[in-house]
Parts: structure tokens; sequence; C-alpha cells
């Protein structure tokens, strides 16, 4: 895993936070998700909002700027809290491989370049494979399982 982290600006953590309060209550703006995970080093719960992608079955989280805290809580523990306060359920998580992301990369993009371009490695949804391959390494994606 390449140590690539956007850190986000002051404006969009403020952003973020907003979605992630009403993901929290169960209010989903264009996929947004409110995802718990349990902190590396204090053991408590974190919250973020992310896009939770559904495709052929299987359910996968991305983390587009890189290797976030709640990227690396969620290596850590292998498991993440998933869904409004009142009804979330934890679930496992597995990292896929570097040559697996490509796969999931592409429809992610597809849905959401808008929110995320600038923060995915200089991706977009014209990316080829080769491309996506070159990038992967710098981008976290899980496979939620249950």
């Amino acid at each position: 895993m390449t140590e690539r982290y956007d850190v986000p600006s002051a404006g969009a953590r403020v952003f973020n936070s907003a979605l992630r309060r009403l993901a929290e209550l169960g209010i989903s703006i264009q996929g947004t998700t409110a995802v718990r995970v349990r902190g590396r080093t204090s053991g408590q719960p974190r919250s973020v909002v992310v896009n939770l992608l559904t495709l052929d079955g299987h359910r996968y989280l991305v983390s587009p700027r890189g290797n976030t805290q709640w990227a690396r809580n969620a290596r850590a523990a292998g498991e993440v809290e998933i869904g409004a306060r009142r009804r979330a359920r934890t679930h496992r998580v597995v990292e896929l491989p570097d040559e697996a992301k490509p796969d999931v990369l592409k429809p992610y993009l597809d849905r959401w370049f808008w929110q995320v371009k600038g923060h995915i490695g200089g991706l977009t949804p014209r990316s080829g494979r080769d491309e996506m391959r070159a990038v992967a390494p710098t981008i976290p994606v899980f496979e939620v399982l249950g």
C-alpha cells in the first residue's frame, strides 16, 4: 500500500461532517452512507461518510483520498459498522488486492467521479485498466462481507 493521503480542506471537512450527520440519521445524498470504525489507538468509534458501491451483489467501500484514517482503522479492525445509528450493523471487511481494484474503481468512478475528482489518484471515468492498475496501490478498496 502506497502512503498517498489527500488531506481534506477545512471546507471539505465541514461539508463531509454535514453529510455524515445526515447519513447517520438515515438520509442518503447521492449514495452516501454512514460508517463507523474502531480507532486503532483509542479503540473509540470513529465516524465517516462514504459511498457504498453495490456491484454484482457485492458491496465495496473505496477510499478515494488514499490511505485515510478510516481506511487504516478498517484494515486494522477487519470490520466496520454501516448504516444509520439505530439500524447500523457490523460487517467484516476484506481489502482487495491491487489487481482486483480496477473492476471496482471503474463503476465507482462512473457513478461518483463528480464527487471525488482530484482525489482519486488522477483517475477519471475514461481512465484505462493500465492507469487504474498503476494507481491501485494508492486507493484502499474493501469488500463488505455479510
